[in-house]
């Protein structure tokens, strides 16, 4: 299991992919639960980590070939 730290690290990294690469689809990004989260103080834990950043990881794994085959 990935530290908090390198979660965090891996996140910026994908978050800055598809900022970089995909700015189409940074819309996505504020949408997500993780970024408007639904009560005052939430608790970030690895768990909440680990699920954000795999979600991330989807949306370009949905995305990438679409868009490649559109391009």
């Amino acid at each position: 299991m990935k530290t908090e730290k390198e979660l965090n690290e891996a996140i910026l990294k994908i978050t800055m992919k598809i900022r970089n690469e995909y700015p189409e689809l940074s819309k996505y990004l504020s949408e997500m639960p993780l970024t408007i989260p639904d009560i005052s103080n939430p608790e970030i834990n690895n768990k909440i980590l680990t699920d954000y950043y795999e979600s991330l990881e989807n949306i370009l794994k949905k995305y990438i070939p679409n868009h490649n085959e559109t391009s």
